[in-house]
């Protein structure tokens, strides 16, 4: 049996006509507030020129046209390009044209935009939908009307390629002038030198001082903690003027081979371009030990004790059962403290406050003593802190 298909019937349909108005692209017919950007790679004297002209380059643009009106300039100086983090003005600009405050942002090229492909995109695509675009000028390239992200696409991983490239060169002179043994100070930032008249560094006598006293007095049992609360007490300030010192800024003094006159180098590298995460060198990379680069502050032999020191401190065992970990941590707030060592067991010495008919004592007793109770089979000997007349122990 055959079944004819009979034709649909046609639907009537009508076209509204878009708005001519609606559909302008001519940014030059309409009244826009501009906002231009700038950015030089390095604080390098010959760049600082380039960002004084770009700045007047971009004043002089503007005030020319009439149908713009400039918002303000926002201009990074010696910020790199592959990440906004620390780009504080990208960021403000950014903010302000997502609070409808600019209209337009024009930029010399896509490379002093941004550098990373993945937040240029972000950050184009961000302001695209607050209608706001980034004009490129040496690319011609207006991001609010194009309809490919394709060109603009391939236009930002050049930026980022060329990026890429110079940092490895940088990183290869870098290890090329470690092999040679060419090490970079910061004087500014390191506690005991400054610049000398010839450019290399030299022995502040008054910082050399604080330098000494650290070690010296970590030597005689002090604790990292007491020697920065006593710093803090005498007003002496770190090398960057501020008055708090921080547990770890004389850690790492006591273990930084700079103040026996040597460098090791390669200590920390940079794991990833964009993020600049910055890593500890455990044999990723090759070291480079240079010997004898500058003026010794400490010399060998207390150097090497106090590594010893530090070593033997780290290697403690704990001294409390209520410790999370098998290490113990090192306490030189008496001066019994680490000296005063059980005959009986071998078991360090405790500073407690033993209770007795009402009367409180300090005394000094065995940390296996105290931890297993009278279990121990033999009593260890015990020494009181306030009397010199023994009593024996409950």
């Amino acid at each position: 049996m055959n079944i004819q298909k009979t034709a649909p019937t046609p639907k009537l349909v009508t076209m509204i006509p878009a708005d001519p108005q609606m559909t302008e692209r001519d940014l030059r017919k309409k009244h826009l507030r501009v906002a231009p950007y700038c950015r030089v790679s390095t604080d390098k004297e010959e760049q600082l020129s380039s960002y004084e002209a770009q700045i007047e380059y971009y004043t002089e643009k503007i005030d020319a046209n009439p149908d713009w009106t400039m918002v303000r300039l926002y201009a990074d100086e010696g910020i790199t390009g592959t990440s906004a983090k620390k780009r504080k003005d990208f960021l403000q600009m950014i903010r302000d044209c997502e609070r409808g405050k600019i209209d337009l942002v024009i930029t010399k090229s896509v490379s002093r935009f941004c550098r990373n492909t993945l937040d240029d995109l972000n950050y184009v695509r961000r302001l695209k939908r607050h209608g706001v675009g980034v004009y490129f000028e040496k690319e011609n390239v207006n991001t609010l009307f194009m309809d490919n992200e394709m060109i603009l696409t391939f236009m930002m991983s050049q930026a980022q390629a060329e990026s890429e490239s110079l940092s490895g060169n940088v990183r290869w002179g870098h290890r090329k002038n470690f092999k040679d043994g060419k090490v970079y100070y910061h004087c500014k930032t390191f506690l005991g030198y400054r610049w000398g008249a010839d450019g290399q560094p030299e022995i502040d006598p008054e910082q050399a001082a604080i330098v000494r006293r650290i070690f010296s007095r970590f030597l005689l049992g002090h604790s990292v903690r007491q020697i920065t609360t006593d710093l803090m007490a005498d007003g002496i300030k770190t090398a960057t003027g501020k008055t708090v010192w921080h547990d770890s800024v004389v850690q790492k003094m006591l273990c930084n081979e700079k103040y026996i006159g040597d460098a090791l180098l390669q200590k920390t590298y940079i794991a990833d371009l964009f993020t600049r995460e910055k890593r500890v060198n455990n044999g990723e990379l090759p070291k480079y030990y240079v010997h004898d680069c500058h003026p010794a502050i400490i010399d060998r032999e207390t150097f090497q004790k106090v590594q010893e020191e530090l070593a033997r401190r780290s290697s403690l065992k704990k001294t409390s059962s209520k410790a999370k970990t098998q290490l113990g941590k090192y306490c030189g707030k008496y001066v019994l403290s680490e000296l005063l060592v059980c005959g009986e067991c071998g078991s360090p010495y405790r500073r407690v406050i033993w209770t007795q008919k009402g009367v409180k004592r300090v005394v000094w007793r065995c940390q296996n003593r105290l931890m297993a109770g009278r279990s121990v089979s033999s009593l260890p000997l015990w020494m009181r802190a306030t009397s010199t007349t023994p009593s024996s122990p409950p």
